[in-house]
């Protein structure tokens, strides 16, 4: 929890800057096909937090990025590709070694992830749009790319908040993903009529904070 803390104050920091609040510099509508200066993530810096619900409750926990690129023109955010380490995955809502065990156990297997033989998920930007008349503190751009998980390539988008100041290109915000896209289909309702209070939401979410620095 130190580490989402410490991550999401100086993505803060990043956000607050003139770069992002100011119409000159806001976000402009570009794709990642056009070059720009490329920035290298810092997973030591960045955080990925996920949340599965079900008819029952929810479990959450955590992932960390491996490695990923993001390219900067000027004072913006043009593009960028992300690597997740699957292996990464962690569950800390439960604090029972066995019961987490089991979970973990499930998630890592074909049922899930399949972790064993798809041991990274990937994010490519494809495009970048402002929202108008965002807030300073608000998401001030909607992201839109491929998302990859189990080999399964899907488009998303989702609203971020995004900045560049001083070599640092900051972005945070939460995905929601329909995990059935992925031939994630266990516990689904969308498949298993039958299956009662054992079903599990098709999506889950992804929140995330992003350092990456030149």
């Amino acid at each position: 929890m130190k580490k989402f803390a410490l991550s999401a104050l100086f993505i803060a920091s990043i956000m607050a800057a003139p770069a992002v609040a100011k119409d000159p510099s806001a976000p402009k509508a570009a794709t990642s096909t056009k070059a720009g200066t490329v920035y290298k993530v810092q997973p030591q810096l960045s955080t990925l937090g996920w949340v599965g619900k079900k008819v029952t409750g929810q479990h959450s926990g955590t992932i960390q990025f491996k490695s990923g690129d993001v390219e900067v023109k000027g004072a913006q955010i043009t593009g960028g590709t992300f690597v997740i380490d699957m292996n990464s995955l962690k569950v800390t809502d439960i604090t029972d070694a066995d019961t987490n065990g089991k979970l973990m156990g499930h998630l890592r297997s074909d049922d899930f992830f399949s972790i064993d033989k798809n041991a990274t998920s990937t994010f490519k930007i494809t495009k970048i749009t402002p929202i108008k008349g965002a807030a300073a503190d608000a998401n001030n751009a909607t992201v839109t790319g491929n998302l990859t998980i189990k080999g399964i390539t899907k488009p998303i988008s989702f609203p971020a908040k995004i900045g560049v100041k001083n070599g640092v290109a900051a972005a945070s915000g939460t995905a929601t993903i329909d995990r059935t896209q992925f031939d994630i289909k266990y516990g689904s309702k969308s498949f298993f009529e039958s299956i009662g209070d054992k079903a599990i939401d098709n999506d889950f979410t992804l929140s995330f904070n992003v350092i990456a620095k030149q």
